[in-house]
């Protein structure tokens, strides 16, 4: 309906009393004219009655410098944040970021740049930052998670180890003698990307050894029997592996292992790697098993503790049935049915044998074979070729059977035997960016080129100096000494005669009259203490009858 027609009804309608035929008639009659129904018609002359916000003319124009140079001012002070900002988040302050402009200035790239005095307040600076997003919030604030999920099943696994809440069972498997305490029981998973199929057991540990995890990722790859009453399908070597920057991922030997397998491995970036986004966090998709297992069947061992490794295995191993057969996170089917319905086309890739898996866990040590052909290693002897004795090898030890291979000259011998819908992966895209990450790169790029001038931390002058203004002197008072002890001046004559006495040992009446007559006149010019004494030395002498001391 038109504005005009609108002002024009609304006029009509005004010289109408509010209950008149007419007035009913108009409404109709308009609506049916402009095929609106007669509530629309309301509500749009109600609408004209609102009260409009109203500004002032110069809204979001600052006044006291040009746009242009009070948002390169923000952008300093954003920079000054992020540059002093620490790893507990504090960093300098609005107000003292712009006494430190006002009063020493800032090197930027541009050259060097002063605030003068007066020009900015805090509280218009920090106005200016939220406007014109430039706040310390939005400068550190993470770019936009980027979420993947392979496109088919075994593309990637994710892979983790977390101490089980039950920490210890009563009948370890195994003891290390030379380490305290029983074994920690830790608690292995292995998570498909796509569908979220977990596989997990219980292994005793003294920590993230490598040799566990290999058994479990073995365990884990290997096809599982249907006759165990699980009928677990969850199988094959995945394409990819990822898992964080622990020990494992760290190990040559696990490396290598993966390597013969065919399999990636990809660890996350390590913590502040990546600017602004944390890179170092937990991953989801691995965590969210460890969780449910721990508050859903862990808290059940109140109840009832397994007391061995193989009993707490096969209860985890029927509660993780369960888990497969839940929902999945976005499809309407379970997670098992997911990994059935998204395999590769060619099928899963076959575990190999435990034999092949052992000759690929081996570790290599450079050893100086004896002259008797004969070697030690891990506490076991072997015996090696007698071409080899003397020489320099490089041993490859099997972390899980007991063959040795032995490396000389790029040759290799052995084995010697002991004696007597989504993104699909690696394909996701990253979101474009935003204003704010636009301004908080080069932010970032002018706090890493900012140089605060020296003087603001030790408080020397700087370069250019002003003339200083000479101080007026501090006014002084004397100092009173009360003298509660007499020591600087008698208190009285006869105080004083009696100190004269004392020092030349002799009444002062069995002196001649000439003596008493100056010791007279002494103590009525002064009754000062050093000067009395000083006087008496003088007139008497030591060494002499009457003498001092």
């Amino acid at each position: 309906m038109p504005a005009e027609a609108l002002v024009t009804l609304r006029q009509r309608l005004a010289t109408l009393p509010v209950r008149h035929p007419e007035r009913t008639a108009l409404i109709r009659s308009t609506a049916t004219f402009y095929a609106v129904s007669r509530a629309t018609l309301y509500r749009l002359l109600r609408g004209g009655r609102r009260p409009h916000a109203a500004h002032r003319a110069d809204q979001g124009r600052p006044r006291s410098m040009p746009a242009s140079e009070i948002e390169r001012w923000c952008e300093i002070v954003a920079a000054m944040k992020v540059r002093t900002t620490n790893r507990k988040g504090r960093h300098l302050s609005t107000v003292r970021i712009l006494g430190l402009l006002t009063e020493h200035g800032v090197d930027t790239p541009d050259g060097f740049m002063k605030l003068p005095p007066g020009r900015l307040t805090a509280s218009t600076l920090n106005r200016h930052l939220r406007r014109l997003g430039y706040d310390h919030a939005r400068m550190v604030r993470e770019p936009p998670a980027v979420r993947f999920q392979a496109a088919q099943a075994n593309a990637l696994w994710h892979f983790d180890m977390s101490p089980s809440d039950l920490k210890q069972i009563e009948a370890p498997p195994w003891i290390d003698p030379d380490r305290s305490g029983a074994p920690m029981l830790m608690l292995f998973s292995a998570v498909d990307d796509r569908s979220g199929v977990a596989y997990q057991e219980y292994r005793c540990v003294y920590g993230e050894d490598v040799e566990s995890a290999l058994r479990f990722l073995f365990n884990a790859m290997a096809r599982k029997d249907a006759g165990d009453g699980n009928g677990n399908p969850f199988g094959g070597i995945p394409a990819a592996l990822y898992l964080d920057n622990g020990p494992v991922a760290k190990s040559a030997v696990f490396g290598r292992v993966m390597e013969s397998l065919g399999v990636a491995v990809t660890t996350h970036r390590p913590a502040g790697s990546d600017g602004r986004r944390t890179t170092a966090r937990s991953k989801g998709k691995v965590e969210r098993p460890f969780r449910t297992v721990k508050e859903a069947h862990e808290t059940l061992y109140h109840f009832h503790r397994p007391e061995t490794e193989a009993e707490a295995n096969r209860w985890l191993a029927r509660f993780i049935d369960s888990y497969n057969r839940g929902d999945h996170r976005i499809e309407p089917h379970s997670r098992m049915e997911d990994w059935l319905a998204h395999l590769p086309e060619d099928g899963v890739r076959e575990m190999c044998g435990w034999d092949r898996f052992c000759a690929f866990a081996r570790e290599p040590e450079r050893r100086i074979v004896a002259f008797d052909c004969r070697m030690t290693i891990a506490g076991v002897t072997y015996e090696i070729d007698p071409e080899f004795a003397g020489e320099t090898v490089v041993v490859w030890w099997g972390l899980f059977d007991q063959e040795l291979w032995v490396e000389c000259e790029d040759r290799r011998s052995g084995p010697f035997l002991p004696v007597g819908g989504p993104i699909p992966l690696h394909r996701y895209r990253k979101h474009r960016k935003s204003r704010r990450e636009i301004k908080a790169d080069r932010v970032e790029d002018l706090a890493r080129r900012l140089a605060l001038p020296r003087a603001a931390l030790t408080g020397e002058a700087d370069v250019v100096m002003a003339e200083a203004r000479p101080r007026s002197p501090v006014p002084v008072r004397p100092f009173r000494d009360p003298d509660p002890f007499g020591e600087l001046t008698f208190a009285n004559l006869l105080v004083a005669r009696r100190a004269i006495a004392d020092a030349i040992r002799l009444p002062l009446a069995t002196l001649p009259a000439e003596d008493r007559a100056f010791i007279d006149a002494l103590l009525a010019r002064t009754l000062a203490r050093p000067e009395v004494l000083a006087a008496i030395r003088e007139r008497f002498p030591p060494g002499q009858r009457g003498g001092v001391g």
